[in-house]
């Protein structure tokens, strides 16, 4: 088990994570998407989300990086 109550959580494993898995915060609902990257944090487009630092946190609440849930797509 990765900590999380929601199945789809990131958690930290990024070994389910391929470099254009996109995912959501469960706050807030904001989607990380890899080909936009994260203008807040000065990340470019391209960077896929096992690539952000540890101290990432959502741009819209400050949720943590391994509380995002990942999106089917």
């Amino acid at each position: 088990m990765n900590g999380s109550f929601f199945a789809g959580a990131f958690g930290g494993g990024a070994s389910k994570l391929t470099p254009q898995t996109r995912l959501e915060c469960k706050i807030c609902w904001y989607v990380y998407d890899p080909a936009v990257g994260d203008e807040v944090w000065q990340m470019p487009p391209g960077t896929a989300f096992s690539a952000l630092p540890d101290h990432w946190s959502c741009p819209e609440c400050d949720g943590k990086k391994q509380d995002f849930l990942v999106l089917d797509d």
